[in-house]
């Protein structure tokens, strides 16, 4: 199995608690191969997307296989909370 991370950035317009529950939707989604969770709350953008100025982040960490990976990001793409979202593959040095 790949080690993963994806980065989630949610509409700002949603309250802080339908956030933290749809990232723990997603974690549900992927499963137990979750290893950590990191909500880093409302941030401002660098540069304005789909007329908005400022989203809540999240950062999750996870293993799994490609198909995984395939079904979350469209599922993702999906999502109407969801303004942008990135899974990388993670290459750590052991």
């Amino acid at each position: 199995m790949r080690q993963y991370e994806l980065m989630v950035i949610h509409r700002s317009d949603l309250i802080e608690t339908d956030v933290r529950s749809q990232v723990a939707d997603i974690e549900q989604a992927i499963g137990t191969t979750v290893t950590s969770t990191d909500f880093w709350g409302k941030r401002r953008f660098a540069y304005e997307i789909e007329h908005m100025n400022e989203g809540f982040y999240s950062v999750l960490e996870f293993s799994g296989d490609p198909d995984l990976v395939g079904s979350l990001d469209r599922s993702l793409s999906l999502a109407d909370g969801v303004v942008r979202h990135k899974i990388l593959r993670r290459f750590d040095k052991e």
